[in-house]
């Protein structure tokens, strides 16, 4: 009696296995080619994004959203080959994937706007930028944060959610920046004068552009005295040192030239950063 139910058991065995072996090879053959093809796409997308020039921060990120998105449909596939009910297993990833987003949905936006930011590049590292009011160098730029550096060397990380949505000053994409100095000197100095030393000094600075040309010019009247603006534009990285050096040169010049020592000499607000 307990041979003829190890037979039947057998028989039942050997039934199934010759009806669910061929399901089982094409799922493995399936498996096999699909994954062959996901790293070939892969390779190519690699490719793609090196030749636009995309952040490496982007193409990591990419490329691995485009791999397991489509290994898990390879995979999906492959179940149903085997038989399996794919609608149930779809709709279980579908509910974990809501649940994860939902979990995650500040960091979901520092992503996508950490995507947006690297394929439109509103900046790039090294620039001088405003950003939801705090102005710096881009020290990083990475898929979650933007890390700036501000003018007194502090680190300002700022949420990519954030940066994308908000308003961005991008003060480097000219390729240059403007120097803001104001000039206080006596009403009574004859203005063309002024304008003629300052300009003399301002083109004897091999760092200040021909073009932009610099200005100078009478900003307003304060009693006895008047306002004259002055600004030149330079390179971003000689900002500073052209700023202090300006200072004393004018200095020196207005008083090599018979004017009286200009009362003051400071920084425009704007661009103080």
């Amino acid at each position: 009696m307990n041979f003829d139910k190890v037979q039947v058991f057998w028989n039942n065995l050997i039934v199934w296995a010759s009806q669910f072996a061929p399901k089982l090879i094409g799922a493995i053959i399936v498996l096999v080619v699909g994954f062959l093809l996901i790293r070939w796409l892969d390779r190519m997308l690699a490719r793609a994004m090196a030749r636009r020039e995309t952040h490496n921060s982007l193409q990591t990120f990419l490329k691995s959203v485009v791999s397991i998105g489509l290994k898990i449909l390879l995979v999906i596939f492959a179940a149903g080959i085997l038989g399996l009910q794919t609608t149930s297993l779809a709709a279980v990833i579908a509910a974990a994937g809501l649940a994860v987003g939902l979990a995650l949905q500040g960091s979901l936006a520092n992503l996508a706007g950490g995507v947006l930011i690297l394929l439109f590049k509103p900046f790039k590292v090294g620039d001088l930028v405003t950003i939801q009011g705090i102005t710096g160098i881009v020290n990083e730029i990475q898929i979650f944060s933007t890390i700036l550096t501000t003018g007194d060397g502090k680190m300002a990380i700022l949420p990519n959610g954030a940066v994308s949505n908000g308003t961005i000053i991008n003060s480097s994409k000219s390729g240059h920046l403007r120097v803001d100095l104001v000039v206080k000197l006596a009403a009574s100095e004859n203005f063309n004068r002024v304008r003629d030393v300052i300009k003399n000094v301002l083109e004897q600075d091999r760092r200040i552009k021909k073009d932009p040309e610099p200005a100078v010019s009478i900003i307003d009247f304060d009693g006895d005295f008047m306002n004259v603006f002055v600004r030149p534009f330079v390179d971003m990285e000689d900002y500073w040192p052209v700023y202090y050096d300006l200072h004393q040169k004018i200095q020196q010049a207005l008083i090599a030239n018979g004017m009286k020592a200009p009362v003051s000499t400071k920084l425009a607000p704007q661009q103080a950063w």
